[in-house]
């Protein structure tokens, strides 16, 4: 059961779509913290914050997403994660001595390079979006 009073990884983004890499991040995050809350901007049609509007995805499909694929890795909302809608996000300010760190982790060149740039081009192309 997921325990909101335990230390918790922090994973912030679009997610459109969910893909392999964010799936290797949250495993990663979670074999470092226990437990993970994922946070989906809510950008659906706008901009945000990259100089671009391709946010096709809503937020109810982006947590759909999220939800069946951690699922094919036996993961489980409410278990080992939670989801949590959030506004369009684009700065993490913060003073002194607050409490968390902020860790990129490097998941290799393969994992890197998967794209949901290239993975929405690809539904386009493909008549799926």
């Amino acid at each position: 059961m997921f325990d909101w009073k335990k230390p918790t990884a922090q994973l912030l983004g679009r997610w459109q779509p969910w893909h392999d890499g964010h799936t290797k991040l949250f495993e990663k995050a979670l074999a470092e913290n226990g437990q993970v809350c994922i946070m989906i901007r809510d950008v659906c049609g706008a901009d945000a914050g990259m100089g671009n509007n391709d946010n096709p995805f809503a937020y109810r499909v982006v947590r759909e997403n999220i939800i069946a694929g951690l699922a094919k890795h036996g993961y489980t909302c409410g278990e080992e994660y939670e989801i949590l809608s959030v506004p369009n996000i684009v700065d993490i300010s913060y003073g002194r001595g607050v409490g968390y760190t902020f860790t990129q982790h490097d998941l290799g060149e393969e994992i890197h390079n998967i794209s949901a740039t290239k993975i929405r081009k690809q539904m386009r192309d493909e008549g799926k979006l």
